[in-house]
């Protein structure tokens, strides 16, 4: 049996420093003011969490039984729009997709996901103490990095995911590129 690992971890780029563990996870993004929560998985039947070619219904249930989360996330934090998105290898066009996505970029609003299914990596830009971070998600994760940092979101080797994205507005989430020498 595979090692289930329940939540997210880091790995700082600058030093190669691996941070793990509920409370030093939390701790370090609070620090650099990412949001972290987790929603309980259990909820999702494994049928919907290992589809990774899911149907707009599918999606659909996948909303309706985290409609609570989503909400509650929706009323803090004042999100008015979301969707399921799913990419895997079976995604038409997914490498060019992912050449997209791997660029340091900006948003307008703070960029949400909750990964219910596969594995997910964001890369921050933190302080200057701290620099590029990645963080390694799991299915339960819940991240928001804020407006305006440099960051990109990309897949693990696994090429697979699900994920619950949230918006403030529709046209919100366009993106700003970056050109950082720092980022490597």
């Amino acid at each position: 049996r595979k090692r289930v690992r329940a939540m997210a971890e880091i790995v700082i780029r600058n030093t190669n420093e691996r941070i793990t563990g509920e409370e030093n996870v939390r701790e370090f993004l609070n620090n650099q003011e990412v949001v972290y929560e987790h929603w309980n998985m259990e909820k999702l039947p494994a049928a919907l969490q290992e589809n990774f070619k899911l149907s707009d219904d599918d999606k659909k249930r996948i909303l309706d039984i985290f409609d609570v989360e989503i909400r509650d996330l929706a009323a803090r934090r004042g999100y008015k729009i979301w969707d399921v998105i799913t990419l895997s290898e079976s995604t038409p066009n997914i490498e060019d997709l992912l050449k997209k996505f791997e660029e340091v970029h900006t948003h307008s609003e703070d960029e949400i996901r909750a990964i219910v299914g596969g594995k997910g990596i964001f890369i921050i830009k933190g302080s200057d103490d701290v620099g590029y971070f990645n963080v390694e998600l799991e299915p339960g994760d819940v991240i928001s990095v804020p407006e305006n940092t440099p960051h990109f979101f990309t897949l693990m080797e696994n090429k697979q995911i699900i994920a619950v994205r949230l918006f403030i507005e529709e046209n919100g989430w366009v993106a700003t590129p970056v050109a950082d020498p720092q980022f490597q």
